[in-house]
C-alpha cells in the first residue's frame, strides 16, 4: 500500500517509520527515516467516534506534515524536537477507512487500512484484568466464537515502566481483528466487557489493554499527582530509600510508560481491575484511587469526566493479612463510587473463589461492567424500546436504630430484596458501644433490613462481608449481588499503613 519506493522500517521504540528505498542499504539505517506515527496507530484501529483526536509521531524539525482521514485534511509542523500532532474530527461509528498521513509536499505516504470508528476503551490494572482469555472459564468455546466478532479490535500495551512520562511505548504493537488467534493471550475480562457492548451497540468497539499483574495504585498514578494531591509523603520516603528504578511498584512508573503515550488519543472511558497489591492499605487506597483517576482524567483525552468502571475485588484469604484487610479496600472502592462523578462499580462476591486469587469467570465481569457502560454513557445510542440492564447491585444508604434493632435500608432495591439461596441473608456482624462486632441476624422487610443480635442491647453499626473470604448471598430481584459495607466510621486497622 506504500509507494514502492518506500517501506516500512520497526524502531526499538516501536514507532512506524517511512523510509526511502534509496537510502535502505545498513549503513544509513532507521536514522534516515524523519517522519514517524506514534504505535498506537495502525491499520485495524478504532478511533473514537463524533469527537476531536490527534495523530502524532516524528518527523524533522520544522517539517510539515499532512493528515488525511475521511475527505479531511488537516496539517502541523514538527517542533524543535521534531514531535509533532495534529487534531482530526471522527465521524459517526462505521467504516472501514483509511487513515494518510505524508509530508506536504505529498509522498511519500503511510496510509492505514480498515481504520474503524467507533467506541474506545482502556482497560487496565493488575493480573485479573491482565488475565488471558486461554486462562478463564470455557476456553475453548469463547475462542472459537471470537470469529463472530470482527467489529472488536484488540490492542495489548505491553510492559514498560518509565521514570518520565513517554509520548511512545517501549516495543512495537499493532492492533489486531478479534479472532481465535489474536483473542488467546488478550485480556478476558477486556474482551468479555467489549463483546458485550458490541452486541448491544452493534458498532465497532477499540480495547486497549494497558495492565501489568501484581501492580498496586500507585504506581498508575503520576508521581506529580500524588505530589500534588498531598498525604503520600510516606510513600515517597519509602521509595526514596530503595533506589531500584526498576521495580515496577514504584510510584509513576506504569503511568509514565503504559499511561501517557495514550494522552492524545480519544477515548470513551476506562475500565479497572485492581486493588489486590493494596490489601492492607484501605485507607491509604481510598485516598490514592481517587487521585487517580483524577490524574487520569486531568491528562488524558477522554476529559474531566469520562466514565471510570471498576471491579470490586473478589474474595480470597489473604496468608499473612489480618482477614478485615481486604473489606477495607472494598470499603474503599465503594468511597469511591460515592464520591468520584460518573463511576461505575462492579461486585464479585458471588463469583470469585477464595482459594485462587484469579477467579475464572471473567464472562459475568465483562457483563456487569458493560451495564455500567450502558448506564452511564450509551443510554441514547441503544435501539428504541431496548430494555436497560439493571447495573448495580444493592447499595448501602442508610441505617435507623429501631429499639434493639437497626435498619438498613439500600440504593437499587427497587422491588425488594432477596437471597440467591433462599436463606436468610448472611455475613452480618453488628455492634453496640464498645465496637465489638458480634454475629447478626437477620430479616428482610422488603427494600430494607432488620439486623439484630441478642447480646447487643443497644445497636450502634452494622458491617456487612467484613471478611476477606465472605461470599454473601443478598442480592436484588435483578439478582445483582449487595456490595459489602460498613454504617459506622470507626478507625480502620489499616489507618496510617
Amino acid at each position: 500500500m506504500l509507494n514502492s519506493a518506500f517501506r516500512w522500517l520497526s524502531a526499538g521504540c516501536g514507532l512506524l517509520l517511512l523510509v526511502s528505498g534509496l537510502a535502505s542499504n545498513p549503513a544509513m539505517g532507521a536514522c534516515q527515516a524523519d517522519v514517524t506515527l506514534a504505535p498506537i496507530f495502525s491499520d485495524h484501529m478504532v478511533l473514537q467516534q463524533q469527537t476531536t483526536t490527534r495523530v502524532w509521531g516524528k518527523a524533522a524539525p520544522g517539517e510539515e506534515i499532512v493528515v488525511t482521514f475521511n475527505e479531511q485534511v488537516a496539517s502541523g509542523t514538527a517542533n524543535a524536537e521534531g514531535n509533532w500532532s495534529i487534531p482530526i474530527q471522527t465521524p459517526k461509528a462505521g467504516g472501514p477507512h483509511k487513515l494518510e498521513v505524508s509530508r506536504k509536499a505529498g509522498e511519500p505516504k503511510i496510509v492505514l487500512t480498515d481504520v474503524m470508528v467507533g467506541e474506545v476503551w482502556i482497560c487496565s490494572g493488575q493480573s485479573n484484568m491482565e488475565w488471558p482469555v486461554t486462562a478463564a472459564a470455557n476456553p475453548e468455546k469463547e475462542i472459537d466464537a471470537a470469529k463472530e466478532f470482527p467489529q472488536v479490535r484488540l490492542f495489548t500495551i505491553h510492559h514498560n515502566l518509565m521514570l518520565q512520562p513517554q509520548t511512545a511505548f517501549g516495543r512495537c504493537n499493532q492492533w489486531s481483528v478479534c479472532s481465535a488467534e489474536s483473542i488467546k493471550s488478550f485480556s478476558a475480562t477486556a474482551y468479555f466487557f467489549g463483546r458485550s457492548l458490541n452486541r448491544q451497540l452493534n458498532v465497532p468497539i477499540g480495547l486497549i489493554n494497558t495492565s501489568w499483574g501484581g501492580t498496586p495504585c500507585e504506581s498508575w498514578t503520576s508521581e506529580e499527582c500524588l505530589k500534588s494531591a498531598g498525604g503520600f509523603e510516606g510513600l515517597f520516603e519509602r521509595w526514596t530509600a530503595n533506589q531500584d528504578p526498576n521495580n515496577p511498584h514504584r510510584p509513576g512508573v506504569l503511568y509514565n510508560g503504559m499511561i501517557a503515550p495514550l494522552s492524545g488519543f480519544a477515548f470513551r472511558g476506562a475500565i479497572w481491575y485492581q486493588g489486590e497489591s493494596n490489601v492492607g492499605r484501605g485507607e491509604e487506597y481510598a485516598r490514592m484511587f481517587p487521585t487517580m483517576i483524577k490524574c487520569w482524567r486531568n491528562n488524558l483525552a477522554g476529559g474531566q469526566a469520562f466514565p471510570f468502571l471498576f471491579v470490586q475485588i473478589a474474595p480470597f484469604r489473604y496468608g499473612g493479612q489480618d482477614p478485615e484487610a481486604m473489606p477495607e479496600v472494598w470499603d474503599a472502592q465503594l468511597k469511591t463510587l460515592r464520591s468520584v462523578e460518573s463511576t461505575g462499580m462492579v461486585v464479585t462476591t458471588d463469583i470469585g473463589n477464595i482459594a485462587d486469587i484469579h477467579p475464572t469467570n471473567k464472562q459475568d465481569v465483562g457483563v456487569r461492567l458493560s451495564q455500567w457502560a450502558v448506564h452511564l454513557a450509551y443510554r441514547g445510542l441503544l435501539p428504541e424500546g431496548t430494555v436497560v440492564p439493571a447495573y448495580s447491585g444493592p447499595l448501602y444508604r442508610e441505617q435507623a436504630v429501631e429499639g434493639n434493632k437497626i435498619r438498613i435500608r439500600f440504593e437499587h432495591a427497587e422491588g425488594g430484596l432477596k437471597t440467591r439461596d433462599g436463606q436468610a441473608p448472611a455475613h452480618f456482624t453488628v455492634c453496640g458501644s464498645d465496637e465489638k462486632f458480634v454475629p447478626a441476624q437477620v430479616e428482610i422487610d422488603g427494600d430494607s433490613l432488620l439486623v439484630w443480635a441478642n447480646e447487643v442491647a443497644t445497636p450502634v453499626a452494622v458491617r456487612f462481608a467484613w471478611t476477606d473470604t465472605a461470599e454473601p448471598n443478598l442480592v436484588n430481584q435483578a439478582g445483582l449481588p449487595a456490595s459489602p459495607f460498613r454504617t459506622d466510621s470507626f478507625v480502620l486497622k489499616s489507618a496510617g499503613k
